[in-house]
């Protein structure tokens, strides 16, 4: 079971919680990442539409995204709303969740592997990851991308970070983005091709320079010229392909060379 540090969540926290109690006033429900740890949802906090019923919004065993409105860590109680959570948090915790039940998985493969229990996966790689990288899964994907020394830097023993580095290249596919577009450029000087050619790979120069980015490029019949670039998120490949197009048209209109640039919709 996907599990936090800390006994009691804090105030204002999203939280997993299965509802197994269901009660003309209220519902309790069990917070699947404190250990099965319960907590109250009272009536006035089910829902922001009008109802009937409680159970006309809840049933038993689902399993719902949560808010901590009230924390009594003395007397171990916990109340929860299921109304002040706000679609844009629901899906952001959900995410959260899943990528939280992968990242287990693999300590747990990587645990059965080394002959050891999940509560050592979490203790010797699991918390050093999520305090390195903020979470556990992001410290794997890292792994997945650059190897072993990505766990190694987070304080993860070589036996764990050889181990889960061969799991996290092995099961986990890198989230990537594509954004693409085409060069027009024209020079009608007598050395016009090398002037283009050094305007694009002005460009490729600068793309270089980015971390974790490939780029294509090529002719599809002069004078247009179409560049893909794939980069690990959308922010990386907007930034990168910024700089590129700049470089390109700065440089062609140095040599004497008319240069525009258009994007291209990628799916």
């Amino acid at each position: 079971m996907v599990r936090k540090r800390r006994r009691f969540p804090e105030y204002g926290e999203l939280v997993i919680g299965t509802v197994t109690k269901i009660f003309d006033h209220g519902a309790f429900v069990t917070l699947d990442e404190y250990g099965g740890l319960e907590a109250y949802c009272p009536l006035s906090e089910v829902s922001r539409s009008w109802f009937k019923g409680i159970r006309e919004v809840l049933k038993e065993g689902q399993k719902l995204v949560f808010k901590v409105v009230r924390v009594d860590e003395r007397k171990g109680h916990v109340d929860v709303s299921l109304r002040r959570v706000f679609d844009a948090e629901k899906r952001a915790k959900l995410s959260e969740w899943r990528r939280a039940q992968r990242a287990e998985k693999l300590l747990e493969l990587a645990a059965s592997k080394l002959g050891r229990t999940l509560d050592e996966a979490y203790e010797e790689a699991g918390w050093k990851l999520e305090d390195y990288y903020g979470e556990i899964y992001a410290g794997l994907e890292e792994a997945a991308r650059r190897g072993v020394g990505a766990l190694s830097r987070a304080g993860v023993s070589d036996e764990w970070a050889k181990t889960l580095a061969e799991l996290a290249k092995a099961y986990i596919e890198l989230p990537v983005a594509k954004v693409s577009g085409v060069f027009t450029i024209t020079c009608f000087e007598r050395d016009g091709v090398v002037r283009i050619k050094q305007a694009l790979d002005e460009g490729l120069k600068v793309a270089s320079k980015v971390r974790d980015v490939s780029v294509r490029m090529y002719t599809e019949g002069a004078p247009r010229y179409k560049v893909d670039l794939v980069a690990p998120d959308y922010k990386t490949a907007e930034r990168c392909l910024r700089k590129m197009v700049e470089a390109v048209l700065k440089t062609a209109e140095g040599l004497g060379c008319r240069a525009t640039f258009k994007r291209i919709k990628t799916r």
